[in-house]
C-alpha cells in the first residue's frame, strides 16, 4: 500500500498561522489566487467559494496536479477530493475558530453550505 505524502511539521505551522493561501491549478504558468485554508489533523484542506466551470476547484478534477505558494515558497502539490460527514464537520469547525472576525463571518457560513462543502478538496505535496 503507497503511503500518503504530508506536509512537514514547519510548512503546517506556516498554513495554519496564515490567513489566505496562494493556489494554482494545473501545471501551466498562470496566477496564483488567494483561498481561505484551514489545517485540520495535520492535513490541509480548502473550499471554493465560487465553483466556476473555468475555476480551480474544477481544474483539479481534471488534473490534480497544481502548486501553493507560501510567503515566497512554491511547493508542488496534488489535489484529492474530500468527502465523509464527520470530517466535514471538523473543517467548518476550523474554518469558524480560524476566520473570526466580523467581516468573516458570512464567509464561514456560505462556506459550511452543502454546495460549498461538495468542493472541499485535500491538498497534498507532490
Amino acid at each position: 500500500m503507497a503511503r500518503t505524502r504530508r506536509f512537514s511539521k514547519p510548512v503546517l505551522a506556516d498554513l495554519d498561522s496564515g490567513k489566505v493561501l496562494g493556489i494554482r491549478a494545473g501545471i501551466t504558468p498562470h496566477r496564483f489566487l488567494g483561498v481561505w485554508m484551514v489545517v485540520v489533523g495535520g492535513r490541509l484542506f480548502v473550499r471554493s467559494w465560487n465553483d466556476k466551470p473555468t475555476g480551480w476547484h474544477r481544474a483539479f478534477a481534471l488534473d490534480p496536479r497544481g502548486a501553493i505558494q507560501i510567503g515566497t515558497r512554491t511547493i508542488p502539490i496534488r489535489a484529492r477530493h474530500v468527502r465523509g460527514a464527520a470530517l466535514m464537520r471538523e473543517i467548518d469547525r476550523a474554518y469558524a475558530a480560524k476566520y473570526r472576525t466580523p467581516g468573516s463571518k458570512k464567509y464561514v457560513r456560505g462556506l459550511a453550505s452543502p454546495r460549498r462543502q461538495e468542493t472541499t478538496t485535500e491538498l497534498l505535496p507532490r
